[in-house]
């Protein structure tokens, strides 16, 4: 073993030597990387802990798969292809759906509709093969973005005296006699708020999202005792992106969708299992 693969393998897995590290664990932490029987491509893990290594090669590998392979199938993979901008695999977290975080844009729109998908515990990926997903934001995700910039704790609203500023990042007309004309209009009862809805239906109206309203969506977990029937593989599903909510389309209230809906809020998804995958 060459000195820079040595290297390369401590970097990835660590050391037997760390300090306060017992061989139970170490010999957990480094199982390496090996595909599930169930499904070629899909990195399978054994126990409880190097998630945070595999889940994001596995979201890489995916990437490599689907958007710069001519592999005719993406699910079979004989050997592994060699934040201040647009990252290439995305993150989601529903530590942000508990309002423990906040993920930025650059993040939540990747270059390839992939996401490394955080819970309390656990890594998995989250991902599809439509291009259209991780197009370029509409001019209305581009207000939403800048909005909530100025609205850190996402109240869904900010003080009107930051209508200003918000204009004039989107190169909105932002003369202080206009300026004064919007707030009086969305702020009528003068609460000295301004809340995001009537914001964009004043400066964007019918203007939805720029990706697609169904697509076809898949659902990795590298650890085997989390999958249906035991068996690593990528869990097929179809979401729904309403641009408002329906009560009618409502279909549950679990871990994946609050994580998913940290990036679109009116999603709705039918998976093809009997239980819906799992984050942990």
């Amino acid at each position: 073993m060459s000195e820079v693969t040595k290297e390369l393998l401590e970097l990835v897995w660590g050391t037997k030597s760390s300090p306060g590290l017992s061989d139970t664990i170490f010999c957990r932490w480094t199982q390496g990387f090996v595909f599930s029987e169930s499904e070629g491509s899909a990195l399978e893990q054994f126990e409880g802990g190097p998630c945070a290594v595999i889940a994001p090669v596995q979201a890489f590998l995916l990437k490599k798969l689907l958007f710069s392979s001519e592999k005719s199938s993406w699910r079979d993979c004989s050997e592994l292809l060699g934040i201040h901008e647009q990252a290439a695999v995305g993150f989601l977290t529903l530590m942000e759906a508990l309002r423990y975080c906040k993920v930025g844009s650059y993040l939540k729109s990747p270059k390839f509709p992939i996401w490394i998908v955080g819970s309390e515990t656990h890594l998995t990926v989250f991902f599809a093969k439509d291009m259209a997903l991780v197009a370029p934001e509409a001019p209305s995700e581009q207000a939403r973005r800048v909005f909530q910039t100025y609205d850190p704790e996402d109240n869904g609203f900010i003080a009107d005296s930051l209508l200003e500023d918000v204009m004039k990042a989107l190169d909105l007309v932002s003369d202080p006699e206009y300026i004064n004309l919007m707030k009086n209009k969305l702020d009528p009862e003068g609460l000295g708020i301004i809340l995001l809805g009537p914001f964009l239906q004043e400066f964007f109206p019918d203007q939805g999202s720029s990706g697609p309203e169904s697509f076809t969506v898949y659902h990795y977990n590298g650890l085997k005792q989390s999958n249906y029937n035991e068996k690593v593989m990528y869990v097929e599903g179809t979401a729904v992106v309403m641009g408002f909510e329906d009560p009618m389309l409502q279909t549950d209230d679990t871990p994946i969708k609050r994580c998913l809906q940290t990036k679109w809020p009116y999603i709705e998804l039918l998976w093809t299992t009997d239980r819906c995958p799992s984050l942990n």
